[in-house]
C-alpha cells in the first residue's frame, strides 16, 4: 500500500542520485524514500545481484568496461518501473549510454561536495573498485566532478552537512519542483 500523499507521475519518473564515493547517495535516497513512501534502489546492489558477485569481482574480471556494461543492464532493468529513488554507483557517469538512460528515465540530482567530504565517509575501501582506476584519488574526483555537473538537473551541496540535512534539503528541492 502506498503512503498517503504518494505521487505517481506519468511515464518513467525516477530520481537518480549521483556523486563521488561516500557522498551519501544511498543514505539520502533511503531517507527520502522513507519520508515520502517511495521505493529506493541502489544500482551497485542491483549489479551485484544480477551478476551474483561483488563489484570488485566484476571489475577484476573485466575492468571498467565490464562495470559500465553491468551498470547499463541495471539501469535498463528499471525502465519498466515507476517512481524510484535510485542511488547510483560513483562511476556510472563514465558511460554515455548510462547518462542517456538516466536522462530518459527521470531527473538527476548531484550530491556535490569537496573530496574531503566524500573521503571521510568511505568505510570499506575493499568494496570500491574505482580506486584501481587511478593511483591518485584526487585525479579521479577531478575527472568525474564535471561529468556529474553536466548530467545533473539539480545539485545539492553536501559540505558541512549531515546526511539528514542533505536529505531534507534535497527533499525540499524535489518537492518544490513537483518531483516528489
Amino acid at each position: 500500500m502506498k503512503a498517503p500523499g504518494y505521487v505517481v507521475h506519468k511515464g518513467c519518473d525516477h530520481i537518480f542520485f549521483v556523486g563521488f564515493l561516500g557522498a551519501g547517495k544511498s543514505t539520502v535516497a533511503r531517507n527520502i524514500g522513507r519520508l515520502f513512501g517511495r521505493p529506493y534502489v541502489d544500482t551497485d546492489r542491483i549489479v551485484e545481484r544480477m551478476n551474483r558477485c561483488t563489484l570488485v569481482q566484476i571489475y577484476d574480471k573485466g575492468g571498467p568496461q565490464a562495470m559500465y556494461e553491468a551498470e547499463t543492464r541495471a539501469l535498463e532493468s528499471l525502465l519498466a518501473k515507476k517512481s524510484l529513488l535510485v542511488s547510483c554507483g560513483s562511476g556510472i557517469v563514465e558511460s554515455q549510454k548510462n547518462c542517456s538512460l538516466m536522462r530518459k528515465m527521470g531527473s538527476v540530482v548531484f550530491l556535490d561536495g569537496r573530496l574531503s567530504d566524500s573521503l571521510k565517509q568511505i568505510q570499506r575501501l575493499d568494496r570500491r573498485p574505482d580506486f584501481d582506476l587511478v593511483e591518485n584519488i584526487e585525479l579521479l574526483y577531478e575527472h568525474r566532478r564535471p561529468l556529474y555537473q553536466k548530467l545533473a538537473d539539480f545539485s545539492v551541496c553536501i559540505t558541512h552537512k549531515t546526511f539528514d540535512e542533505v536529505a531534507q534539503a534535497t527533499a525540499q528541492l524535489l518537492w518544490e519542483k513537483g518531483l516528489l
